[in-house]
């Protein structure tokens, strides 16, 4: 069970997972050792999974982010465990989820360029034997960024 200590905690993280111990108990009106436990604590039980960096996409070329819904034509065991394969090796696509309604997935991909996305759609994601088709949208803009989770 999380307390307001812990939440505050959390909440301080997903903004900078860089903060010290220091830095920390200062936030939260404890002694950095305190503090330190705590998210020590709070990464042993999972509620921290890990910390990342964040990369600037179109600083590394990458001007096409987009999103694609993926629709199989079979739902076979050894279909969707060899689309989630493809899935794993696939770099440009970042992140992917199974749906509920018309779409099976739903892809998010990095692309530096139209070409590239024509070649993952084309010749990655189209050429897997469970793939019928494949619905793109590119975003244009991007109002908020992997926005920390609520706590």
């Amino acid at each position: 069970m999380l307390d307001q200590i812990d939440t505050k905690l959390l909440a301080a993280l997903q903004k900078n997972a860089q903060l010290t111990a220091q830095q920390l108990g200062e936030l939260l009106h404890m002694s950095p050792s305190q503090a330190g436990r705590r998210r020590q604590r709070l990464e042993a039980e999972g509620h921290i999974k890990c910390y990342v960096a964040r990369l600037d996409a179109h600083k590394l070329g990458l001007r096409i982010q987009g999103f694609v819904q993926v629709h199989l034509a079979t739902h076979g065991a050894e279909h969707s465990q060899g689309f989630a394969q493809l899935v794993d090796i696939t770099p440009e696509i970042t992140d992917a989820w199974t749906m509920t309604g018309d779409a099976d997935y739903l892809l998010r991909v990095y692309c530096a360029d139209l070409p590239d996305l024509n070649r993952l759609i084309q010749d990655v994601l189209l050429k897997h034997p469970a793939v019928a088709r494949v619905h793109s949208q590119i975003v244009m803009d991007q109002l908020k960024t992997d926005g920390p989770l609520p706590t």
